[in-house]
């Protein structure tokens, strides 16, 4: 991470960034309540995040069963490389798809879906099925969806062949 990245992100910026993510569509003015800078102070902050890649887009979360597509899937693809511009291309193709992941492993491909109907969602899956093996599993909840990233990643310890963490060998008796 950059030095002007770094200082964006300190606690008024992670502050910022976690009242962004809970509410897109807050105005400067109640952003600035909340972290104690005024409104064109976080204007110039959130523009710069924007500028340096950590803010990226802002987006709506749609009510899919209101929309009359109240089944989502996921459809795992397996392929031969061959056919993964083919699965791209038809990805980007169906409305259908809501998100297309391209994979390490035995899956090439996973794709989420939103569709009106059990044979709808057929039709999909066929659609896949000329690239690949399609797998399918259709989505009952999502416990978590859309989690608010509130800080810098924390790495777990390294654990040595004798299970004692890295941070405990260095100790001194």
């Amino acid at each position: 991470m950059g030095r002007r990245i770094e200082t964006l992100l300190d606690d008024v910026g992670w502050r910022l960034l976690v009242a962004l993510q809970e509410n897109a569509r807050v105005s400067f003015s109640a952003l600035g309540r909340k972290v104690g800078l005024s409104a064109p102070a976080v204007a110039e902050r959130v523009r710069r995040m924007e500028e340096g890649g950590i803010i990226t887009g802002y987006q709506t979360r749609l009510g899919l069963d209101v929309l009359g597509r109240p089944i989502a899937a996921l459809i795992r693809v397996s392929t031969p490389e061959e056919h993964s511009g083919r699965v791209k291309a038809l990805a980007r193709e169906l409305s259908e798809v809501l998100e297309c992941h391209h994979l390490t492993g035995s899956d090439s491909f996973i794709v989420k879906v939103a569709v009106a109907s059990v044979a709808h969602l057929e039709a999909v899956i066929e659609s896949f099925g000329r690239y690949g093996t399609p797998t399918t599993a259709i989505i009952l909840s999502s416990p978590v969806a859309g989690r608010t990233i509130a800080g810098p990643p924390v790495p777990k310890l390294a654990r040595r062949a004798d299970g004692a963490s890295r941070a405990q060998g260095a100790r001194r008796s």
